[in-house]
Parts: C-alpha cells; structure tokens; sequence
C-alpha cells in the first residue's frame, strides 16, 4: 500500500521533475500537477507524483503522527 505522505523536495529537475527526500530515502517525482516549487518546500505525493504544497509545520505534523502510530515513513513508496 502506498500512503500520500509529505516529502521534502531537495532538488530540481528538468521536465518538472524533483528529487524528494523522505528520512533519507530519495525519490525522483513529477511536478506536472503543481505549481511554483522550491527546494525545501513539503509537497504530498503519491505514486510518484506532487499533489500539493504544503506548509512545513503541517508537514512535521504529519511526519510526527505517522511515526508514532508506528508507520516506516522511509518505506511508505512515496
């Protein structure tokens, strides 16, 4: 199961793409459904595409709840 999950975007890419980084594991994306992303910026993603931006204290948030109902953020295929 894949979970839509904040991930922070630590480069960009031609063809509105962008590697993201999820506690240490590293992804390629596509930016094709968003716009006006910038590295250190939180998107969700899901199936290896952003679906939005998102503030980063939410996405801490989130992270943090996530981790403690015992969910492997690293392995959630983001």
């Amino acid at each position: 199961m894949c979970l839509a999950i904040p991930t922070r975007v630590v480069e960009l890419l031609p063809d509105s793409q962008a590697l993201v980084d999820l506690g240490g594991v590293r992804k390629v994306i596509s930016l094709e459904l968003v716009d006006d992303i910038a590295v250190g910026d939180y998107v969700i993603v899901h199936v290896g595409y952003a679906l939005t931006r998102l503030d980063p204290d939410e996405a801490a948030h989130t992270l943090a709840l996530m981790t403690e109902a015992g969910i492997d953020v690293g392995s959630a295929c983001p």
